[in-house]
């Protein structure tokens, strides 16, 4: 028998996941003695016996670890013979130079959730269950190692039967920081508007009778506060959506499980298995018309975002077997006014929330760092993000290419931040957009979380070239001296979809970055761009033609004057028979007339967002919008299921450098069919279906000249469905390799990740 003793340095999210414990378990059942230890850098592990037994401790290490578990790379080193038999779990250590990766925060375990429902259980009904395998982590922990000592727990001292679960290898629950009973932990409480406060039971009776009567019920939540009703009740959801200010912009419901899930939307088996995960993101489903649904909860909507309960307070608010029930799916909406941060704080929610909310059911466990629900949809069976925060961040991003110690700030709408060392990327929870003074704070808090997470002392920066941002203003006011380099906004796009595909930047990619609005080098607002890129820089090779963009934002809150705007570049009249026309008040009308011919007040814009805005208000489905993309959202709605037969609208490709894509034939047939009385959806179909074509015609006509076969597709248009899947067969087709996004947003959210590439190339 050979025996050998042998060092491993295990790296990734291997803290706080059980990870200790199953190297204990592993190594005891292999008959190997040794240690295993976390260090700033990860877990150090030494192990001693049969070499043969090393060699299947080694398997399962990299291919069996713990649920929550990531591991990154292992490093193996021989080292002398010590003897012995005893396996240890010894204290944490610190390397220099050292990194480790944080948890994000995951949903309550089958196991847990079998706990709070045992009455022979002593953790039965309790708001705070966790183990090793779920529970909190994100959004409190200070500092890394992660012990309880550097988390929001280090103030509530376990009891007796804790400390012992805490300190037993062989339970689920050793070195769980979180961990905590009835006896020692955090505490459940309900406010009303008036200050009277209920603990416990009563106080969870209280907020379940206060939804059943159609109230709005802050909720704290593990990464910032909710706001709750009666998803059935719709007085309820209307007065949570005056208060909140919400416009028509769709709320997301929770249900207590996935029978209830597939009540109210179509589920099928990968949506399933998402609603159901450790993640429990918000997903994006195919709302069914036969519940009890209120209409206003997503108005002119044919979907609905749904996550399940995810935290044991949440299925207590729902009730256990016996409870008198609350409602069977409520609204969930952070916890804050439109545009504003989510309130994480128990100050600031009962300050900031008092306008909106009729109770409060807290909690008096901190919450260190606010992250919001996150939200994905499904697209051919693969997830694509919408918004990446609770249960995926801070896990890295393996980079295609080593970089120096980077801050990239991302961009104003829909802000991440990320930072970058070596191999690794590390993107923020979801900020928001930076138009107030309080997301600015947000910002700052969260780049200042992250950089203390991940050890990491950025040494450049990295923005988007507009000049206007926020986030680009930040980026010089706190460069300190270091170098701030800027990068085109498309560009960015484009490299954040290669670095989730592992692209090196050897390859170039024809990059098709479709959104509504980017600061382009010749000063105009971009958003319909065709790219041959690498990480080094892109050419423009074609784009949608420029309209003028009158007003700016007055223009993206009033599709009907985008619709205007696209007729006059068209040289197509105003005709009082279309929507636009006769949505535009006459003194408007004669306003922008005059801006149009004159150039007062305009801005060029080639954005495809913009495009879309205006073939809705031509087609009649929304004239303006009280949120972001939503006459595309709508129209997009209407669409999937019509049947556009065999007609098709075209572009005319004008060519030259770069090419121009005219949507002026687009737009007759826009018009010529609306005069027809073809329906919306119909008219919206074909319209998804031209752009989809017009795609493939670029692909195949700047391939060639480009020197690639692979085509990248990226930005918040992409992140319609429809127009996804049809571009997507069409490119296939034709053979293309095709990459999308898995990883990051299409959207701005993962601008800052292609900040990190860019901004790092020479």
């Amino acid at each position: 028998m050979t025996r050998r003793r042998l060092r491993i340095c295990a790296h990734g999210v291997v803290q706080g996941v059980g990870f200790r414990p199953f190297v204990y378990t592993t190594a005891a059942a292999l008959g190997l003695g040794g240690s295993v230890r976390n260090d700033s850098s990860g877990a150090v592990i030494e192990v001693e016996g049969d070499a043969g037994a090393i060699t299947d401790f080694l398997d399962r290490l990299s291919n069996n670890p713990p649920p929550l578990a990531v591991i990154e790379s292992v490093q193996t080193q021989d080292i002398p013979l010590r003897g012995g038999t005893g396996f240890v779990i010894t204290d944490t250590s610190h390397s220099a130079g050292g990194r480790t990766l944080a948890s994000p925060d995951v949903a309550m375990c089958d196991d847990c959730t079998a706990e709070q429902r045992d009455p022979g259980n002593r953790r039965y009904r309790h708001p705070f269950v966790n183990c090793t395998n779920c529970g909190p982590r994100f959004t409190i922990i200070a500092s890394l190692p992660y012990d309880r000592a550097t988390t929001t727990m280090a103030d509530f001292p376990m009891c007796p039967d804790c400390a012992r679960e805490y300190a037993d290898p062989a339970d689920r629950r050793f070195h769980a920081q979180p961990v905590c009973c009835p006896q020692c932990g955090p505490t459940l409480s309900f406010r009303d508007h008036d200050g009277v406060t209920s603990g416990g039971e009563n106080g969870l009776r209280r907020a379940r009778k206060l939804l059943r009567d159609g109230g709005i019920l802050a909720v704290k939540g593990i990464g910032g506060y909710h706001l709750a009703c009666d998803a059935a009740n719709g007085t309820a959801v209307a007065t949570l959506r005056g208060r909140k200010r919400r416009g028509d912009k769709p709320f997301a419901v929770m249900v207590p499980d996935l029978v209830m899930a597939r009540d109210i939307a179509e589920v099928d088996e990968s949506a399933a298995q998402l609603l159901s995960g450790i993640q429990r993101p918000i997903v994006l489903l195919t709302r069914r018309t036969d519940t009890a649904i209120s209409d206003l909860v997503a108005p002119h909507n044919p979907d609905i975002g749904v996550m399940v309960a995810y935290t044991p307070l949440h299925t207590l608010l729902f009730g256990l077997p016996g409870d008198e029930p609350g409602p069977a799916v409520l609204v969930m909406t952070s916890g804050n006014l439109g545009g504003e941060p989510i309130c994480f704080t128990d100050i600031d929610a009962l300050d900031r929330l008092a306008p909106l909310a009729d109770g409060w059911l807290l909690h008096n466990r901190p919450i260190l760092v606010p992250c919001d629900d996150s939200v994905v949809r499904m697209v051919d069976q693969h997830e694509m993000p919408i918004r990446r925060s609770r249960g995926y961040a801070p896990l890295p991003v393996a980079l295609p290419v080593p970089v120096g110690p980077t801050l990239a700030v991302g961009a104003d709408l829909k802000n991440t931040l990320a930072v970058a060392d070596g191999k690794y990327a590390w993107l923020s929870q979801h900020i928001g957009d930076m138009d107030d003074l309080a997301t600015l704070s947000a910002f700052g808090a969260a780049q200042r979380h992250l950089q203390e997470l991940t050890g990491v002392a950025p040494e450049n920066l990295v923005a988007d070239a507009h000049p206007g941002y926020r986030s680009t203003a930040w980026a010089h006011r706190n460069a300190e001296g270091r170098p701030v380099r800027t990068v085109q906004h498309h560009h960015s796009h484009i490299a954040a979809v290669m670095a989730e595909h592992g692209f090196d930047g050897s390859t170039r990619v024809l990059g098709f970055a479709f959104d509504g609005t980017g600061y382009g080098p010749d000063g105009a607002i971009w958003g319909g761009e065709v790219l041959v890129a690498d990480y080094k820089g892109y050419q423009r090779v074609a784009q949608l033609k420029y309209v003028p963009l009158a007003g700016g934002d007055v223009s993206v809150e009033r599709p009907y004057r985008m619709a205007l705007a696209h007729l006059w570049a068209a040289g197509l009249p105003w005709n009082e028979d279309l929507p636009p026309v006769r949505g535009c008040p006459d003194d408007e009308r004669r306003v922008l007339a005059h801006q149009l011919q004159t150039g007062l007040g305009c801005v060029p814009t080639s954005s495809m967002g913009r495009l879309f805005d205006a073939v809705a208000a031509l087609a009649g489905v929304r004239l303006t919008v009280d949120y972001e993309a939503q006459a595309a959202i709508e129209l997009e709605g209407i669409s999937r299921e019509a049947d556009c037969g065999a007609v098709t609208y075209t572009f005319d490709i004008v060519a030259g450098d770069p090419t121009l894509i005219d949507p002026a034939p687009a737009l007759r047939a826009v018009i010529d069919d609306r005069r027809a009385g073809v329906p919306a959806g119909v008219i919206g179909a074909r319209f998804h279906r031209a752009v989809a074509d017009l795609v493939v015609q670029l692909a195949e006509a700047e391939s060639k000249a480009a020197g690639t076969g692979v085509v990248a597709l990226s930005g918040g248009v992409f992140q319609n469905a429809l127009l996804l899947r049809l571009t997507l067969i069409g490119l296939h087709a034709k053979g293309f390799e095709v990459i999308t996004h898995r990883r990051v947003p299409p959207n701005d959210g993962g601008i800052a990740l292609g900040q990190l590439l860019v901004g790092n190339s020479n």
